[in-house]
């Protein structure tokens, strides 16, 4: 199953533990980027029809109505077994959201991150939990019901009760899908690059700790199997039958093409990036390089990030058994996968199967 990703980086503010290629641009910027990215799409050469899409950024929820129209008409494929639209709690109106639905969009993820003020506050974010359940009334009113909400374990000044809090509201909600993250720290994001300079800007010194981000994690996992939500991969979690099927792509080594700054594009042999940079992808950067991916290596460090796993090769038997025996792996017939202690340090493991 193939599918479409559509960049739109730009953002009404600049949230401190972001780390994408997206920002507050000029607003001259917008006009051109938006003839870039058609240009774009009209010159390719289409080698499949896409069954999904994905419209992601940035603040996509944003984008002008015209513009958004004007771009995904020129996608095949419409109607979209599932097109997803990136969204800012607050961004949505009626208007906005009836347009998404008759353009073909059927499923909204929600970037809230926190239902708790200081955190939302902290981290650069305007809305509040009733903006939240008034969005989602919004959605459903419109016949979108597919909804996910995004958390991220480890803001400024997030403590045990205060997870508990948001964990609360998620499940008040009762939403068919959950992203939980842990917070990232890398010099990309305004706060990752604070932390790493000892610094105490945009809350730096108020994070909690890598071992109670892991815990909070762990009670999310386990508060949402409670209530039916489970895990299916490292970050996503979904009641049956209402996985992403965009994303599993990514994890499934499926194809799907990038458009857009910084997009990636896998057509299930090569592999190639548009620059990162959005005034250089808008004046037209040259077309990016193309690598040749290796499969059989990328099914592990991609595809262990599903609960069901990977089915296990010979190339690399002896770090699987390595693995296995420090109990980061567990095997399963022919088909090996994280342990829960693995899934803590899945980036440690990935390590193991890069050549």
């Amino acid at each position: 199953m193939a599918g479409v990703y559509i960049s739109y980086p730009f953002c009404a503010q600049k949230c401190s533990y972001c780390n994408f290629a997206s920002g507050v641009f000029p607003k001259e910027l917008e006009p051109v980027y938006q003839q870039r990215l058609l240009d774009e799409i009209r010159t390719t050469q289409w080698m499949f029809t896409p069954e999904t899409l994905y419209l992601g950024g940035g603040t996509p929820s944003l984008w002008s109505l015209p513009d958004l129209e004007a771009v995904l008409k020129m996608v095949p494929g419409a109607p979209w077994r599932e097109a997803t639209m990136e969204a800012a709690p607050g961004s949505l109106t009626a208007e906005r959201v009836s347009a998404w639905q008759q353009l073909g969009i059927n499923r909204v993820s929600l970037g809230v991150q926190s239902f708790v003020e200081r955190e939302i506050r902290r981290s650069g974010r305007k809305h509040t939990a009733a903006i939240v359940a008034s969005d989602l009334a919004l959605l459903r009113q419109h016949g979108i019901d597919s909804i996910n909400l995004d958390l991220i374990s480890g803001l400024a000044e997030q403590t045990r009760e205060s997870w508990e809090e948001s964990l609360d509201h998620v499940l008040s909600l009762e939403v068919p899908h959950v992203s939980v993250y842990i917070l990232e720290v890398d010099e990309d994001s305004r706060l990752g690059a604070e932390v790493l300079l000892n610094g105490k800007r945009y809350g730096a010194r108020d994070i909690p700790s890598e071992d109670q981000q892991a815990d909070f994690y762990e009670r999310a996992v386990e508060r949402l199997a409670k209530s039916g939500i489970e895990r299916y991969e490292i970050s996503n979690f979904a009641r049956p039958g209402a996985e992403s099927l965009h994303n599993l792509k990514y994890w499934k080594l499926e194809p799907y093409l990038g458009f857009g700054a910084d997009a990636h594009s896998f057509d299930g042999q090569w592999r190639w990036q548009n620059v990162e940079e959005v005034k250089d992808y808008a004046f037209g950067a040259p077309p990016p390089a193309r690598t040749l991916a290796d499969v059989e290596n990328e099914k592990y460090w991609v595809g262990l990030r599903l609960s069901e796993g990977v089915l296990a090769g010979n190339r690399f038997s002896d770090q699987i058994s390595k693995l296995v025996g420090d109990g980061l792996l567990e095997r399963q017939g022919d088909r090996i996968r994280l342990t829960s202690r693995g899934v803590l340090v899945s980036n440690e493991v990935f390590q193991e199967f890069l050549e």
